[in-house]
């Protein structure tokens, strides 16, 4: 009967020591994961951003669309004004500026297109991804575009974002839960985001 007790507290003894070392391990594997994927998620809408200036560069205002961006990083180009001509140091010294040596012909300005593809991305880029969210099967980013009036003024808005619930979807729900809550509790949105079309924050991200 002793030795029966002693392997039943010998068996509780490494349930209960698993248990703990569980317990300490499972936040530190959550964390791991999620900023893996976080970083990705990162990454991928800094692309989405750098696409939606370059994109309201040429066409006046960003889109909500995929589809648009998509062919407008692979198919569309660029305008870079490029001066031809310089000023003298001697000019320089007495106040000109460039306006002025436009007016008189000393310089000029010549308009060049270059392909989105060829000047934002690196070579391999894969423009045909932007919507998806990194490691989820066919999980896409929501993305809005707005013109919002601040102070009299209209300013066009967009923004790209996704929810932890999606993102970190697979992982311990309780720790899911948990940072949903931490982030509500400092007025952030839970998930990672780019831009916003109410308040406009000059399309930074949440992580910034």
């Amino acid at each position: 009967m002793k030795k029966i007790i002693q392997i039943v507290l010998a068996i509780l003894i490494v349930v209960l020591g698993y248990a703990l070392w569980e317990s300490i391990q499972q936040p530190i594997r959550f964390k791991k994961e999620k900023d893996k994927r976080q970083e990705a998620t990162v990454n991928r809408l800094k692309d989405i951003r750098k696409a939606q200036l370059a994109f309201k560069d040429e066409y006046g205002r960003f889109t909500s669309s995929f589809d648009t961006l998509i062919n407008f990083i692979k198919n569309d180009s660029m305008r870079l004004v490029k001066r031809i001509g310089s000023i003298p140091d001697d000019l320089l010294a007495q106040g000109w500026t460039e306006e002025i040596a436009l007016k008189e012909g000393l310089i000029k300005r010549d308009t060049i297109r270059f392909a989105i593809k060829d000047t934002l991305f690196p070579d391999g880029f894969n423009a045909d991804v932007l919507w998806k969210v990194p490691f989820t099967e066919k999980d896409s980013f929501q993305m809005a575009a707005a013109v919002v009036n601040v102070s009299k003024l209209d300013v066009n808005v967009f923004e790209a974002k996704v929810r932890y619930d999606v993102l970190l979807h697979g992982l311990e729900r309780q720790e899911i839960v948990n940072l949903n809550e931490r982030m509500k509790n400092i007025n952030n949105f839970p998930g990672v985001k780019v831009g916003d079309i109410e308040e406009p924050n000059n399309n930074a991200g949440n992580w910034e």
